[in-house]
């Protein structure tokens, strides 16, 4: 079998859309074109005049264009895979485009000398279909918090995943069980921003795909069985600075009190535009369904040292190993967006000087000194999105306003949905 390039982007709703093309591809940079108004497409296929989409305009073309030094190993027999940019006939990035929002962020940090550097955990819920074909939770009996081997995972899809992502070039931290069953989480090794987040999307597609040669469909959706836990995705993130160190490093130690100043600006960043970022960070109607208090998912306007009931987190870790965890996001949101929101909240901290309040004494559960949080629904979290204008001009004013017009619209199809309509909206496609 001839080698073939399999090239993506991930467009507004964190969905995968590429196509397959020859191998005679692989060995220069290259390019192709979709119809713009894929930004205009909900997960039930309705299509909508979104902003940047050119519904209304004659849905043109878009420009997707790789580089022949971004290609790399792929999961399926002979593929190999790229991750595009998009642009216009003109040769404009394209607005709504989580990507290039990401890019804009990391050239943000690099014009006061620093280069992000991220790591990425995220979780998901395995199901399977009954004897009636119904979805169910996937059966793993002996299921439990930091489990491994045929218990945790009787089918070996844990196992098929860590092989097909060492052969497909992908840095794996960890893999386990999470608290409820049957949930999983996976972590990648830090990297710069950019290639952290490509090797995030497309190992979540490499995972879900297989999952389903097992017969099981892996969903991101922040909280498919309402009884049970909802998934989260973590954004770690640190700089470094033109010396090549950590410039989030105080010092030797870790913690809150080891903080410097810069480390101070993002931490103000990032509790100032808590209620807005979630309008990004948790961007489904779903999402409200996991974001409440008391459930270790970034719901209140805190920060904290290891706390894990804080939303931004300040790691034990120091020097070289110093970070900052933002815990808010879910793994339904484009993953571009979400860390390119964290990043700009973050800059904006420390650009403007933001005061930075007392770290959470509460312990989350009966307790919290926090007296505000996110939105309890979606529209709420985008009425806080829209009039937090700062954010906006930072991430992207069209990405944003797509964001806007297409969640709401979200929010209007799923009004009065129950849990297990609201799952079958999503799970196929998150």
């Amino acid at each position: 079998m001839k080698d073939r390039l399999r090239l993506f982007f991930c467009d507004h709703l964190s969905i995968m859309r590429g196509k397959y093309l020859p191998g005679s591809k692989l060995g220069a940079d290259g390019e192709t074109r979709f119809c713009q108004s894929t930004f205009g497409v909900h997960f039930d296929k309705d299509l909508l005049p979104s902003p940047g989409s050119k519904m209304l305009e004659g849905l043109p073309d878009m420009v997707a264009k790789w580089r022949a030094v971004d290609i790399r190993e792929g999961w399926e027999p002979a593929t190999k895979v790229v991750m595009c940019d998009l642009h216009d006939a003109a040769g404009a990035p394209i607005g709504p485009c989580g990507r290039g929002a990401l890019k804009r962020a990391v050239a943000d940090w690099a014009a006061r000398g620093l280069s992000p550097k991220v790591g990425l955990e995220l979780e998901a819920y395995a199901f399977e279909r009954g004897p009636d074909g119904a979805l169910r939770p996937y059966e793993a009996p002996g299921g439990h918090v930091y489990g491994t081997g045929p218990a945790a995972d009787p089918a070996g899809f844990m196992v098929a995943v860590w092989e097909e992502a060492e052969a497909a070039g992908f840095r794996l931290e960890m893999m386990t069980t999470e608290y409820d069953n049957p949930q999983f989480e996976f972590t990648l090794a830090y990297d710069d921003a950019v290639k952290a987040v490509d090797d995030l999307v497309l190992f979540r597609l490499m995972a879900r795909e297989v999952a389903l040669k097992r017969g099981l469909i892996l969903t991101f959706m922040p909280k498919p069985i309402p009884e049970k836990g909802g998934s989260g995705l973590h954004v770690n993130f640190s700089f470094a600075g033109e010396d090549g160190r950590n410039a989030l490093s105080g010092g030797e130690g870790g913690g809150p009190e080891a903080m410097n100043d810069l480390a101070k600006g993002c931490v103000a960043g990032l509790v100032h535009h808590h209620e807005g970022l979630a309008g990004l960070l948790a961007p489904t109607v779903n999402s409200y369904r996991r974001l409440r208090p008391a459930s270790l998912s970034g719901f209140w306007k805190n920060w904290g040292g290891d706390h894990r009931n804080v939303t931004t987190r300040v790691s034990a870790e120091g020097g070289a190993k110093a970070r900052i965890e933002h815990r808010m996001a879910d793994a339904a949101a484009n993953p571009y967006t979400a860390v390119a929101a964290v990043l700009q909240a973050a800059r904006l901290g420390v650009e403007r000087g933001y005061p930075l309040p007392p770290a959470e004494a509460g312990d989350g559960f009966e307790s919290q000194d926090a007296t505000s949080g996110v939105a309890e629904t979606l529209e709420g979290a985008l009425d806080a999105l829209e009039a937090d204008s700062a954010l906006v001009e930072a991430v992207g004013p069209e990405l944003v306003a797509n964001q806007l017009f297409m969640r709401r619209a979200e929010a209007e199809k799923l009004r009065g949905a129950n849990a297990e309509a609201e799952r079958d909206f999503y799970i196929h496609f998150i």
